[in-house]
């Protein structure tokens, strides 16, 4: 039978769950930050099997975000694409100046060889599967253009690999080691399928997409810029405001909110960097392009539920703490 590895907040005090769920996303997804919104109480659970050379996850936990920063990128490291696919609540992916936010029902696909930010906004439960990146290699298939994006699941081969994945990850635990072997061979050759789908389908939609990756681009060159404006964006893309409106119309985010959040993530994690520590708070704000502090202020509350000092002393408190040999 195949084993799987469970893990759960459930056995430690509330006060030491936050700092032990963080050291348990770092080791199991290889080198990983979190941090949890500000919020103070947590609870998670994790279950993880592997599948021959997949590893299939199934994450449960209150809201929180994950960060990989390319300098966690070693070297060394296999690379994987990972796939979350969500069972409650919803995910939102940001890599290669892309972002994709999927629900239950979708699933999308990302590269752990690059820097990326999942965003959990609410409690979820999801299931997260590891393919080795070479075993995806297709030829005349370019990865890099299918990472953060939706691929579906609703119909189609996208949803026969979803399903696939949920039922196997479900059985695993009475598969044998051959069975189980086979069973992430055949989820492997469905996420392939699907993504060679997803690169063929060049219609309007690939053109809106196309444009919100040259749109997403050009702001993450010059999200420092505090000048950064749509009217900007338009003017330096050639193109119209409605276009850049559009291009976005059918996103949760209108284009000058994706800017702010984008700023506000950019400031987030600087402001949990140990390094950062002694750098004031009002100088990463303006480098960041907030050129109003109050306004900062406002909506870095509203997002997290603290003050930016705040913030950034619970942070460097818990990285301490997870910093502490044990």
């Amino acid at each position: 039978m195949t084993a799987t590895t469970v893990v759960t907040t459930d056995d430690f005090a509330p006060r030491e769950r936050a700092p032990v769920w963080r050291e348990w996303i770092w080791k199991h997804f290889g080198g990983l930050e979190s941090d949890l919104y500000g919020d103070t109480d947590f609870d998670g659970h994790m279950a993880s099997a592997r599948a021959g050379d997949l590893i299939l996850t199934k994450l449960e936990a209150n809201r929180h975000r994950v960060v990989r920063t390319q300098d966690m990128v070693r070297a060394s490291d296999e690379g994987y694409l990972k796939i979350v696919a969500p069972m409650k609540g919803r995910a939102g992916v940001e890599q290669m100046g892309r972002q994709a936010w999927v629900a239950p029902g979708a699933w999308t696909i990302y590269d752990t060889t690059g820097s990326y930010a999942v965003a959990n906004p609410e409690r979820v439960e999801h299931l997260i599967v590891m393919l080795p990146k070479a075993q995806m290699i297709e030829r005349g298939l370019r990865l890099d253009t299918l990472m953060a994006r939706p691929v579906g699941g609703a119909s189609g081969i996208a949803r026969v690999a979803l399903t696939t994945m949920r039922s196997t990850f479900q059985e695993l635990p009475h598969m044998s080691a051959d069975a189980a072997r086979g069973a992430g061979e055949l989820i492997a050759q469905l996420v392939r399928l699907s993504l060679i789908e997803l690169s063929g389908q060049e219609t309007a939609l690939t053109q809106r997409e196309a444009l919100k990756d040259r749109i997403r681009g050009y702001v993450a060159l010059h999200l420092r810029d505090p000048e950064l404006t749509v009217e900007q964006i338009a003017h330096a893309l050639n193109c119209s405001k409605r276009h850049l409106y559009n291009a976005f119309g059918e996103e949760d985010q209108t284009l000058a909110s994706y800017i702010q959040h984008l700023r506000l993530e950019a400031c987030l994690r600087e402001l949990q960097h140990p390094m950062a520590q002694t750098r004031p708070i009002t100088d990463i704000a303006l480098s960041w392009g907030f050129n109003n502090l109050s306004h900062f202020s406002r909506v870095f509350r509203e997002h997290t539920g603290q003050s930016p000092s705040e913030f950034r002393s619970q942070a460097l408190a818990a990285s301490q703490t997870r910093l502490q040999p044990h």
